[in-house]
């Protein structure tokens, strides 16, 4: 028969066999250990106000906005951590607060300290016509057709213009003219993304989602084109400028089209009466055969 001491003595080298450890019961009749896990219970760390906005701008759940100068005023520009997701005119803040809860359904507040300085400066940047600046967008809620539209007028060089036909055709929807300027208009970032660098199909200026068309000739200008010349382009049916030394057709305000002199320029009506002629398109501006 087993005695009880060696049962115990038995439960006690199987305990130190697997390592285990007895149990730590702290004596809570000592008042001090009484105090301290009291003290460990009540415990709270308050997090600094602005940490919960802070947190959703950054992960894209709501936004803050500021304005910046511009050659059409200021205009007032919304942004989060995905990127700038809106650029308009507004009265005033409220007004701009307002239409964004409006079309984008979620928070937005005004910025204590303005446009970061990096963003501030990549938009004056983007705006002086410098390619190699990128700037994020937020487009989300914008369908893909839209999206193609905004970045194939992202490529337009500052001071040049291309018709809605060129960007149809450059995104593969040669037939979607009227869809392009459906898209156009409703681009969220104007200016960032330079839809007033596209016009209409025979070359006048159109309409412009930020201001109107009155905007939209203050900034060719201000990007060194020429709005008067253009209609008067359009006005006689001229749709493209050729080179009679290089044989080389291109749009109006291609860089090339500007170098020709003019002893040389030649004037076209259509593409198609440019290449009964013996010229051929320019390949950086890449003009398209456009119905009038």
């Amino acid at each position: 028969m087993t005695s009880t001491a060696g049962r115990a003595s038995g439960a006690s080298g199987a305990r130190r066999a697997s390592g285990a450890r007895p149990a730590i019961r702290p004596d809570r009749a000592d008042p001090e250990l009484a105090r301290v896990e009291s003290a460990l219970r009540e415990l709270r760390v308050a997090a600094p106000v602005g940490l919960l906005p802070d947190t959703l701008v950054a992960a894209g759940l709501a936004d803050e906005y500021a304005t910046i100068d511009t050659a059409i005023g200021p205009v007032w520009v919304a942004w989060n951590g995905r990127g700038v997701s809106a650029l308009t005119q507004a009265v005033d803040g409220a007004s701009f607060e307002a239409d964004f809860r409006r079309s984008h359904d979620r928070p937005i507040r005004p910025a204590s300290d303005g446009l970061p300085p990096r963003l501030a400066d990549a938009i004056h940047r983007r705006l002086g016509g410098d390619r190699r600046v990128r700037i994020a967008v937020d487009l989300r809620g914008h369908g893909e057709f839209q999206q193609a539209v905004w970045m194939k007028a992202l490529e337009i060089p500052r001071g040049e213009v291309r018709p809605y036909g060129w960007v149809a055709a450059e995104i593969g929807r040669p037939a979607a003219v009227r869809a392009v300027g459906t898209a156009l208009a409703h681009n969220p970032v104007p200016l960032v993304i330079p839809c007033h660098r596209v016009v209409r199909t025979d070359g006048r200026i159109g309409q412009y989602s930020l201001g109107g068309a009155e905007n939209k000739r203050t900034l060719l200008a201000w990007e060194g084109a020429d709005p008067d010349g253009l209609e008067r382009l359009a006005s006689a049916g001229i749709r493209y400028i050729g080179s009679d030394t290089t044989r080389i057709v291109c749009h109006p305000t291609c860089h090339n089209a500007r170098r020709v002199t003019d002893r040389h320029r030649v004037s076209f009506h259509s593409l198609g009466e440019a290449g009964q002629r013996g010229y051929r398109p320019c390949k950086v501006c890449r003009p398209v055969s456009l119905a009038a």
